[in-house]
């Protein structure tokens, strides 16, 4: 069954800089681990994502559209990617700033400019040159992917989305006839939770309603 737009599906990815052929980014743990890119902090394995809510780079999500399930590799040039390299971001700053923030500019610091990070070029004389493209803007993208499956559950949709778009991890989500329960561990605003309701009955037909519950009210 072919993909299409607000599809759930389970994928696993490992996105590779293709004129230098560096890993950059990948859901797995080995390969993170091999290439020098592992972080204990992050979730490692498979993960889902919807489909056309760029849950990954624009360029793969559309590329999705249309597959079915199975191993494919997604070639993305630099405006599907993460853009082309834009002048404008390229500056010339004083060398007085960074050493009055105790910084010693050099070729290759990254630095943080009225709270802009940027990549230090050259430095000559009194004067550093700061790219603030993104590190990969200008860099055309490979992608070995695999799609698992399409989900259907509507409860790891709901789950899979809070954590994705929300960065809502821990919570338990209960479904009958179209009502969504979400048991989450914080509170959160109204006008977050108006938020998320809108957009997940807006992605997943079968929800109607979605209800957000502290676990600390359940056991009272």
């Amino acid at each position: 069954m072919a993909m299409k737009k607000n599809d759930f599906a389970e994928v696993e990815y490992t996105g590779i800089i293709k004129d230098d052929n560096i890993v950059f980014d990948t859901t797995q743990e080995k390969v993170a681990k091999d290439n020098d890119l592992f972080n204990e902090n992050s979730d490692y394995g498979p993960v889902i994502i919807c489909i056309g809510q760029e849950h990954v780079l624009k360029g793969l999500d559309e590329a999705l559209i249309g597959k079915e399930p199975g191993e494919f590799k997604v070639e993305l040039k630099p405006e599907q990617a993460f853009g082309n390299k834009d002048a404008k971001l390229i500056q010339l700053i004083p060398t007085s700033k960074f050493k009055k923030q105790k910084i010693q500019p050099m070729p290759g610091l990254q630095v943080n400019i009225d709270n802009v990070f940027g990549i230090i070029k050259t430095v000559s004389g009194g004067r550093t040159l700061v790219d603030f493209n993104h590190p990969l803007s200008g860099k055309e993208i490979t992608y070995d992917i695999k799609v698992n499956k399409i989900v259907s559950d509507d409860s790891e949709k709901i789950k899979a989305y809070l954590k994705l778009g929300f960065g809502i991890k821990d919570c338990n989500v209960e479904v009958k006839e179209g009502n969504a329960k979400v048991n989450l561990k914080q509170e959160l605003n109204d006008a977050v939770k108006e938020g998320m309701n809108k957009k997940l009955t807006g992605i997943i037909p079968n929800i109607k309603k979605i209800e957000f519950v502290i676990e600390k009210e359940q056991k009272k």
